[in-house]
């Protein structure tokens, strides 16, 4: 497995967000790879170390926050929800999660947690 600094893994069941996310960050240099489901992430995290990964929490197929025990501690986490649960902030924070950011998002806040 290879770490390569500016490439960034986003995990969201949302298309629309998902490509804008890649779109935006490739625009700002970074190599994106995305992931729609728990599992595309998982194969993604098994071949490939990240600098960053952003992880919806509600995905088809398992909660996003489970994830994160498997991406390198090296790896910026960020979690991206809709709901501003404390239960998910915590586990989020012992999961080792850098930053928990509410949709809708910013992408300023975004770069400068990546960075």
């Amino acid at each position: 497995m290879t770490f390569l600094d500016k490439r960034v893994l986003i995990v969201d069941d949302d298309k629309n967000l998902l490509n804008l996310l890649t779109l935006i960050l490739q625009k700002k240099g970074y190599i994106v790879d995305g992931a729609e489901t728990g599992k595309e992430a998982l194969e993604r995290i098994r071949q490939q170390s990240y600098q960053a990964a952003l992880i919806d929490i509600v995905l088809p197929d398992v909660n996003g926050l489970d994830l994160l025990e498997y991406i390198s501690p090296q790896t910026k986490k960020i979690i991206l929800t809709g709901s501003n649960s404390e239960e998910n902030r915590k586990k989020a924070s012992t999961e080792g999660a850098s930053a928990f950011l509410i949709k809708p998002l910013r992408i300023e806040k975004i770069l400068e947690i990546i960075n």
